[in-house]
């Protein structure tokens, strides 16, 4: 099994989408976990937009990169750049490696629909799914 872990700063969205998606397109060959810097709790927008895709996060749980502290990991995934910033190094083994997606919790203008919110998780929910299915995937081949 290749380990993968995702971080962003509070593991609230982001890192638990790319999780659960992680699970659901890889189960066979990928263990994946996700981390924050800052946890805080799983954002119950993410997981409403990641049900609407027949992805369950319900069950996952915002952890603490320090959980994972001297556990080999085959790759590190930031997907935050305070999270990149704050873990340049990851010394459980495995290179860390950035890719950046926005932040649905805060792209909504002040005001926003529920409507215009829910755009917006989907928007990245579904940048962070293929980028799992291709790059995350890719993993398995090399």
């Amino acid at each position: 099994m290749t380990s993968v872990l995702f971080v962003c700063t509070r593991n609230s969205c982001r890192s638990q989408m790319a999780e659960g998606w992680a699970r659901h397109l890889h189960a066979a060959w990928l263990e994946a976990a996700s981390a924050g810097s800052e946890p805080y709790r799983v954002d119950p927008l993410a997981i409403r937009v990641m049900a609407e895709v027949g992805i369950d996060i319900s069950g996952q749980r915002s952890k603490s990169v320090g959980e994972f502290e001297g556990t080999p990991m085959d790759h590190v995934f930031t997907l935050c750049a305070d999270a990149h910033g704050n873990c340049p190094v990851w010394l459980g083994g495995g290179a860390v490696v950035h890719h950046g997606f926005d932040d649905p919790q805060r792209l909504p203008a002040s005001g926003a629909s529920e409507a215009e919110t829910l755009a917006s998780y989907r928007r990245v929910r579904d940048e962070i799914g293929a980028w799992v299915q291709s790059a995350v995937g890719s993993l398995n081949r090399g």
